[in-house]
């Protein structure tokens, strides 16, 4: 077992704005590694979690006296347990603002989306920054062990605890864990769900259709459930940072485009996981891995963005002549990076056949393309050439 701590990219911007405004609000999936990177890296203030309950029902019951005790300030852990600490977060930091003062400095942390961002543009406008930790990134991975496989890097996926441990049936013991322990209880906790054997069922259809445009309709029909329950489902999982859907590229360029989005996982380890993947020999020859590896460079580059404090624009283009771009990037005013994911280690000139396409209607607005493919050939000094994912500045 490595024990070594895992360096997080996203620590540099925490820092820098824990400088500027007195809270910082992180939210992201469970075990995605928010408690340590906020312990080491705020190792000055004390650490409460909401998840003990003794801690809980204190703040609950007389909250006054709870932050009383924390006289420049605390971070508090799961806070989607009690989404009202923001109200009694906010009279603090105003009346710090009212008499001139910086004293008090807070870390927030939660592991479910929309119950703190309601709380939070309603009482933290102003007043924190609020950031996204996904699972680890390609390049936080190669940092961490230079060494890892494709094949191993998608197995496992980025929940850190998974890097730390030997083998496969340590792996799967922990995903099975993680899979009951927090995405079922988190389930429950934000919707009543009757029939918890459809909605695994549709969990694990998800993961079979990784990297395809979510067709509702099928899958209520596949399940047995209406399309608004499967939407409602599919809502819960986005709220637990499980899965996001990738929305296709419209623009006026003459073209009938799809409308429909993909849907992706956020970690390919839980994907691997529900699909039955539980070797690397096993994910080598899965009809899935090409899938699965566009999901980890998609993954990566949502990632990227979140590491850095900020939400990139990614989209992908497909129309009705089935021309197909895997990911686009959108950048101010109104320019295009462009991407295609192959799993291929054997490069081909034709992978570029559809780039070069979108070219011709984009023209000058399109000002990167990029081949990421999982061959060793390098190209690097050509901006429109082809690359190896594990090069961290390509994404």
């Amino acid at each position: 077992m490595n024990n070594k701590l895992i360096n997080r990219t996203l620590a540099s911007s925490l820092s820098e704005v824990f400088r500027i405004l007195p809270v910082i609000t992180l939210t992201g999936p469970r075990q995605s590694g928010k408690t340590t990177l906020c312990r080491e890296l705020f190792s000055g203030l004390p650490y409460v979690s909401l998840e003990n309950v003794t801690t809980l029902s204190e703040l609950q019951s007389d909250p006054t006296a709870f932050f009383s005790r924390y006289e420049n300030g605390v971070i508090i852990d799961e806070a989607q347990h009690f989404p009202d600490v923001f109200s009694y977060i906010q009279v603090i930091i105003d009346e710090d603002r009212f008499k001139g003062t910086n004293q008090h400095h807070y870390v927030v942390t939660g592991s479910s989306n929309f119950a703190l961002m309601e709380r939070i543009s309603q009482s933290m406008a102003g007043r924190t920054a609020v950031f996204s930790l996904l699972p680890l990134s390609t390049a936080e991975i190669l940092a961490y062990n230079p060494n890892a496989t494709t094949s191993q890097m998608i197995l496992n996926g980025g929940y850190p605890a998974i890097w730390m441990i030997p083998g496969d049936v340590e792996r799967e013991t922990l995903m099975s864990n993680y899979y009951t322990t927090y995405i079922e209880r988190d389930v429950r906790s934000l919707i009543n769900i009757k029939d918890m054997q459809a909605f695994q069922l549709f969990i694990r259809l998800c993961a079979s259709r990784v990297g395809q445009e979510f067709n509702a309709s099928a899958i209520s029909n596949e399940i047995g459930v209406s399309v608004n329950t499967i939407k409602s489902w599919l809502s819960i999982l986005s709220a637990s940072y499980i899965t996001f859907l990738l929305h296709p590229y419209h623009t006026n360029i003459g073209k009938r485009l799809t409308k429909t989005p993909k849907l992706y996982f956020y970690d390919t380890g839980l994907a691997a996981f529900l699909l039955g993947i539980n070797t690397e020999q096993q994910m080598d020859f899965h009809p899935l891995r090409g899938s699965l590896f566009e999901n980890m460079i998609i993954a990566d580059m949502m990632k990227h963005g979140f590491n850095h404090g900020k939400t990139d624009q990614l989209f992908f283009y497909r129309d009705k002549s089935q021309h197909e771009v895997d990911l686009l990037r959108l950048l101010p005013p109104n320019l295009i990076e462009a991407y295609e994911i192959k799993s291929s280690k054997t490069w081909n000139a034709d992978f570029f056949s559809n780039l070069n396409y979108l070219r011709k209607l984009l023209q000058e607005r399109m000002v990167k393309s990029n081949v990421i493919y999982d061959g060793d050939l390098e190209n690097p000094q050509n901006e429109n050439g082809y690359v190896n994912f594990r090069h961290a500045h390509v994404i």
